[in-house]
């Protein structure tokens, strides 16, 4: 048995919590929120009133949390929990943040030679609780190896990607293709549409030819082609346009600083922050195609 911290327990982080829980490890969680707290107790996890009373003295502390402000605030400083922390400890941030301060984290971390790794996931609230998500981490190799015996029990795609910042990095560029092929798949089917197509036949030619892609085979936009899909029901998250559009905005901050100069990425950045001002936030982000419809 393994004794591991949970910090966050939103959306994504209550349920790879409960997924610890269930495969046999010992989990003290702590969240601003007592009704998640609350909710992780009633599953079999000790409730911590602190961060750092969660974490001291864990083999693993595990954080889901909003923006790298909160990493950072965690972490570093004083009061943070790397001053609280010994060698023993391997740290796992899954949250989706700025890859600078994942660096900044990391190299703070190991000048004390405590292992971190970033570890941002995709896959969403569903495969959140399914215990499928997609894990990119950052970090030593060494501690990648630690991570992957915990991640385990979380997902079923543990990558690599390479040294700390490495993970958000890769997170980056996944979730700026998802919205450039979203809005294509989005445009393609509604242009099909308005000349008479059955957008339900017309997904399942481009699944067969070269247009195939993610959004048309797991995630369809268009109402009613796909029944489990968030466009079946009235695009209740899912993964909202409010989350979309600050990945896009942490993707942008990545080009900006690696000098490319990316175009589509730029479209899709707009679009969709222009779909959320129109009071779309809270709606799937498939549900883009609204805005193409007009």
């Amino acid at each position: 048995m393994t004794a591991i911290a949970f910090i966050g327990l939103g959306n994504m982080g209550g349920p790879m919590a409960i997924n610890l829980i269930k495969a046999g490890h010992a989990v003290v969680v702590f969240d601003l929120s007592q009704a998640a707290c609350d909710q992780l107790q009633e599953a079999g996890a000790s409730v911590a009133g602190t961060a750092a009373e969660a974490a001291v003295g864990m083999n693993y502390v595990i954080s889901m949390l909003p923006a790298g402000k909160h990493v950072a605030g965690t972490y570093l400083g004083v009061d943070g929990l790397l001053s609280k922390l010994d060698r023993s400890t391997t740290i796992l941030d899954c949250s989706t943040i700025d890859a600078a301060t994942a660096r900044q984290v990391g190299a703070a971390a190991a000048a004390l030679d405590i292992g971190f790794m970033d570890a941002p996931v995709s896959g969403g609230v569903a495969a959140a609780a399914a215990g499928t998500l997609s894990f990119m981490c950052g970090g030593d190799a060494v501690t990648f190896e630690k991570a992957r015996l915990i991640l385990q029990d979380m997902g079923k795609n543990i990558f690599h990607a390479g040294p700390a910042g490495a993970g958000q990095v890769a997170k980056g560029c996944n979730n700026m293709l998802l919205a450039i092929h979203m809005i294509g798949s989005c445009e393609a089917l509604e242009m099909g549409a308005r000349n008479g197509l059955d957008p339900k036949v017309l997904s399942e030619i481009m699944l067969a030819s070269s247009g195939r892609n993610w959004s048309l085979e797991v995630y369809n936009p268009y109402p009613g082609v796909m029944p489990t899909a968030p466009a079946s029901n009235d695009y209740k998250p899912g993964f909202m346009v409010d989350l979309m559009v600050k990945d896009l905005g942490l993707a942008m901050e990545i080009a900006q600083q690696c000098g490319i100069d990316n175009a589509m990425g730029k479209m899709a950045s707009e679009l969709y922050g222009q779909h959320q001002q129109a009071g779309n936030g809270q709606q799937d982000f498939s549900s883009i195609l609204r805005k193409l419809q007009g």
